[in-house]
């Protein structure tokens, strides 16, 4: 096993996946097929077979969420259980609202822009896997999941759900069209997530941290010199602000901190530092989630999110920096080369993160993440 994955094919989680693609056919065949005719069923009416595959169909859709769980909860997650995964949720749910085009219960547009969303974030996806590079998935996409699976077990049941005294004004009929019209408006926008996010591999910009990096790489002692200077700067500017401040750290192993530390009076602004370098800590700790470090991994903007944010909450700090990257010499991995780092940034507002790429050896890539950090408490205190 590497990197948390394991080169077992058959474990229980994967084993539902394909339950779950090989139960896809039984839903479409309940819902569309004339099979009470073909049973001698005949007392089994339409609203009785749509019932019967709404609950097929929410059977399958819960067995997304356990085949996770088991995979995360077994330490089994595998390269065929994450490409299988989100296949079987899109064979699903394309199934479901093709049939309902069938049926004429749907209209073919919300559909056509579902597969579209689907067929650019693949073409995207393929693009990004070609250049060794990994995209985040956003929470978009899962509440765009989310809505698409209730807007369609709400077009399954419809008919059945009929008010008594409504008249005309058929409010099930109006709340289905509401969650789908919501479905359709995160697919969109989870759409426009991932373009935003493969800008550069399209084409479109320079990635952030880059600019400039290679024209002039100060030395590690220059380095040091600016990090001391921005320590005093940023505990100056935090006493002033009244702040106070705490650091989550993984690849700068509390650069940050004793920084800030090595400078007198820190102790009225600085309450702490988390060092977490084993994703032991980051998840014991920090409150990192194994399934951020299964499928984003430990370098990457989520887990510098919840490393933020956790540390900001835990420590009690006003505003809290995280760092975590890969400083080298070794540890790169596709789409992640040495001098790769994740900072994230939490306060009042909340926490955001933005990727940087440094150049130079161990050192110069630890000490920059360092003035980056600092850079981003000071951004926040001026």
């Amino acid at each position: 096993m590497a990197g948390g994955t394991t080169d077992k094919l058959w474990t229980p989680s994967n084993i539902i996946t394909i339950s779950r693609i090989c139960l896809v056919p039984l839903f479409v065949l309940v819902l569309i097929s004339p099979w009470p005719q073909w049973t001698g069923l005949d007392f089994i009416t339409n609203t009785e077979k749509s019932l019967l595959a709404a609950a097929i169909f929410v059977i399958i859709s819960c067995t997304d969420w356990v085949d996770g769980y088991l995979a995360r909860k077994r330490n089994e997650v595998t390269d065929f259980g994450k490409f299988m995964d989100p296949l079987a949720d899109k064979i699903l749910t394309t199934a479901a609202l093709l049939a309902l085009v069938e049926l004429q219960v749907l209209p073919s547009w919300p559909v056509l822009i579902i597969l579209t969303r689907e067929f650019i974030v693949a073409g995207v996806r393929m693009v990004a896997a070609s250049k060794g590079v990994v995209i985040a998935a956003s929470w978009y996409g899962k509440a765009k999941t989310v809505f698409q699976i209730i807007a369609i077990v709400m077009f399954l049941i419809k008919d059945v759900m009929v008010f008594p005294d409504a008249g005309d004004f058929d409010l099930f009929y109006i709340l289905s069209w509401i969650v789908m019209v919501i479905a359709v408006v995160l697919t969109i926008v989870s759409m426009m997530d991932y373009l935003v996010k493969s800008r550069t591999l399209l084409g479109f910009g320079e990635p952030k941290g880059d600019s400039g990096a290679k024209s002039a790489m100060p030395s590690a002692s220059d380095l040091e010199a600016a990090v001391l200077q921005k320590a005093k700067a940023v505990v100056a500017a935090a006493s002033k602000a009244g702040a106070t401040l705490a650091t989550a750290e993984s690849c700068t192993g509390g650069l940050i901190a004793a920084s800030l530390t090595e400078v007198p009076g820190s102790s009225a602004v600085v309450l702490g530092g988390i060092v977490s370098y084993a994703n032991e800590v980051k998840m014991g700790q920090l409150g990192v989630s194994a399934e951020v470090l299964d499928t984003d991994g430990a370098v990457s903007e989520a887990c510098a999110l919840q490393m933020c944010e956790c540390a900001r909450s835990r420590l009690n700090a006003v505003m809290a920096v995280s760092v975590t990257g890969i400083a080298g010499p070794g540890g790169a991995v596709p789409g992640k080369p040495v001098g790769t780092v994740w900072i994230g940034f939490a306060d009042q507002a909340g926490a955001r993160a933005s990727v940087h790429h440094f150049d130079g050896d161990r050192d110069q890539v630890r000490l920059q993440t360092t003035l980056a950090a600092l850079d981003l408490f000071l951004e926040h205190l001026n």
